[in-house]
């Protein structure tokens, strides 16, 4: 259990590295996931909206008073984190996932016995025409 919670605060860290990158150049990919995600979960940050002021004085995060008092007024200013709203949809979408895992597991599976089949074959018919 602890290999695990060590896991989960390492995929926090590199998100909140990932955050340092939203407006640095070429990382346009990175800068549009982070907008659909927010706008899609309404999320703030990965933990909490406090984490993009401690990343970029330009991230979208980052409001003035005048700006987050408008916020609030509209009910759009968030207070959970992203990544607890994945965790969330994860725990909510638990047993289609399983489903899902377990389907591509059948097909893997499925792909192996079948190109061992496939490699008898071939060796018995190698060993018939060599005679």
């Amino acid at each position: 259990m602890v290999v695990f919670e060590i896991k989960m605060e390492n995929a926090r860290q590199d998100l909140k590295e990932g955050l340092v990158l939203y407006n640095t150049e070429n990382n346009a990919g990175l800068r549009d996931a982070w907008n659909t995600i927010q706008r899609e979960w309404e999320c703030c940050g990965v933990t909490k909206a406090d984490d993009w002021s401690k990343s970029s004085p330009n991230s979208p995060g980052r409001k003035t008073e005048k700006e987050l008092v408008s916020l609030i007024n509209l009910k759009v200013f968030c207070f959970q984190g992203c990544y607890d709203k994945a965790e969330q949809w994860v725990d909510a979408n638990k047993h289609l996932l399983g489903t899902i895992a377990m389907c591509v597991l059948v097909i893997q599976l499925l792909g192996m016995a079948f190109s061992m089949t496939l490699y008898q074959q071939i060796h018995r018919a190698g060993k018939k025409y060599e005679a």
